[in-house]
């Protein structure tokens, strides 16, 4: 009966030592735990002050736009600024007579 009794005693303090974690303080977590999320946000990121070649293409720049937009600039002939409106008058009361 007592090879049973250590039997038991042996498998109850294997079991328990089974529940041993590698960080055993709590704050003693994987230091590349957040990194993904801390990626991701610098990523989306703009750079508010972007340096950029001086011979290189900046952003938005497309040539054959460029340059009409600057030959309208020097023959005076640049483009008048359009009204838009973004509300409009209308509006809708909610019959219910639309399609079901």
């Amino acid at each position: 009966m007592s090879s049973k009794r250590l039997f038991l005693v042996t498998a109850a303090c294997v079991s328990v030592s089974a529940c041993s974690t590698v960080y055993s303080h709590i704050g003693d977590e994987d230091s590349g735990l957040g990194e993904a999320v801390a990626y991701d946000k610098a990523v989306q990121t703009i750079n508010p002050a972007p340096v950029y070649a001086a011979n290189a293409t900046q952003p938005g720049s497309n040539g054959e736009v460029g340059s009409k937009a600057v030959q309208r600039y020097r023959t005076d002939k640049v483009k008048a600024v359009e009204q838009m409106q973004t509300t409009t008058g209308s509006s809708s009361s909610g019959s219910g007579s639309g399609p079901r």
